[in-house]
């Protein structure tokens, strides 16, 4: 792609927060890293300040998001990473008295001291990103990406943009969910994302979106703020390519079946219908019963939820909870789990469906319109509402052995998606 591409990576500036990326992040990196290491053209990257935005080179903006992945440790092997190995003593029922436990406070503080440190080298070889920005530095006709959404409920964040209108901003529109079912996101979301929608429909020339239905909800709402002429870029968004490299079979796990399910814990996923199937499970299998892995973080208005896992006594050994796991880290749990688990009321997308498959993982997940659109075998669709169903495939399931699944395939479908996806998107933007 010859135009200039001007990428916003805010967003992924903040995440050094965090110990490890949620599903947004991996997209958001991955088009960073494609859009940013390109030779073709002019290359940008953008962030927002209290100074406004400002602009970066594109070595700059490289050096910044490789600090980040460098911080997420993405590329150390699963079975290096402490929390894995603590998740598989818990399946297993294994002691880990004779491993050290990590001292979180002292990891903290480590962690901290790096990061300061990669930064003061990182500002000693790009100085301090003050002088340029994009509305007067970006070369004429460039493309504005972003594929976060932050912060687009900020319209002062982007009102630069109405001054250079021979530049096209795109972005990246994940769902209307907050919109459309806010009883299940806190109370202020549903007018952030309102605001988000209205700014988007006053500076953006076009969306990304990863699904038909999100592409459908989108057109539908901007039409009713005036906008009936947005151009949608619509394709799923192909994976990270560590989920689809060769399984890495994990020998300790043999003869302990466990699903895994990866999401924010909150009410929309589920998690409610999910326990109450398990706790059944235990009551009808007792130890035998298949263990449950819950990767993620703790979201808002899960108090029933943590209560129910972590006081009801059939569950305290059957439902392992589970935060800052590497993305090796959960490969690897997908590689061994009986199956992933996703049984969600509402999706924009549902990353770790396609994680999984491309892992080779069987996935039982929601019949909802997200998942109807895939089409790939390993999928079973249940109803969010039946429990008894959920009950029986996970049995099922857990009676049936260690799924096999097609690695080679995974990545020669990873590489070729990647491929494929990148040289539309270039059309695309290209074309604005």
């Amino acid at each position: 792609m010859e135009r200039p591409v001007c990428y916003d990576v805010t967003r992924l500036l903040t995440r050094v927060l965090n110990a490890t990326p949620n599903g947004i992040d991996r997209i958001d990196f991955a088009l960073a890293r494609h859009f940013l290491t390109q030779i073709e053209g002019a290359r940008f990257g953008t962030t927002s300040t209290g100074f406004g935005s400002r602009l970066l080179d594109q070595v700059a903006a490289r050096d910044a998001i490789d600090g980040i992945a460098a911080h997420w440790g993405e590329a150390a092997p699963g079975h290096d990473d402490p929390v894995y190995r603590a998740v598989v003593a818990r399946i297993t029922g294994a002691s880990i008295a004779s491993e050290p436990r990590p001292n979180q406070k002292s990891h903290r503080a480590s962690t901290l001291r790096a990061d300061v440190a990669n930064g003061l080298r990182w500002l000693s070889r790009h100085g301090v990103p003050l002088s340029k920005n994009p509305q007067t530095d970006l070369p004429q006709g460039s493309v504005y990406i972003n594929a976060s959404q932050f912060p687009l409920w900020v319209a002062g964040s982007f009102e630069w943009l109405e001054a250079r209108p021979d530049i096209k901003a795109a972005f990246f529109i994940h769902d209307l969910l907050p919109i459309s079912m806010p009883e299940y996101f806190r109370a202020a979301e549903f007018e952030r994302h309102r605001k988000r929608m209205a700014n988007f429909a006053r500076f953006g020339a076009a969306a990304l979106v990863t699904t038909q239905t999100v592409a459908n909800d989108l057109r539908a709402h901007v039409a009713s703020l005036g906008r009936a002429d947005v151009p949608i870029f619509f394709a799923p968004t192909p994976v990270a390519p560590i989920f689809s490299e060769p399984r890495q079979i994990d020998p300790t796990l043999d003869g302990h079946p466990f699903f895994v399910l990866c999401s924010t814990i909150e009410p929309r996923k589920n998690h409610l219908m999910i326990l109450a199937a398990w706790r059944d499970l235990v009551h009808r299998y007792g130890r035998s019963a298949p263990k449950l892995v819950l990767v993620g973080t703790r979201g808002w208005k899960n108090e029933l939820i943590i209560d129910l896992f972590e006081r009801s006594p059939p569950l305290r050994d059957h439902v392992i909870a589970v935060t800052g796991l590497s993305t090796p880290g959960l490969k690897r749990l997908m590689d061994n789990a009986q199956a992933v688990l996703m049984p969600s009321f509402a999706e924009g997308y549902g990353l770790p469906v396609h994680e999984a498959l491309a892992a080779g993982a069987p996935v039982i997940a929601s019949d909802i319109p997200v998942f109807r659109e895939i089409d790939a075998a390993g999928v079973t669709l249940l109803s969010p509402l039946d429990g008894e169903a959920w009950l029986e495939a996970v049995h099922l399931r857990a009676q049936s052995g260690r799924p096999a699944g097609d690695p080679a395939a995974g990545r020669v479908r990873a590489t070729a998606g990647w491929s494929a996806y990148f040289d539309a998107l270039d059309a695309f933007a290209t074309a604005l």
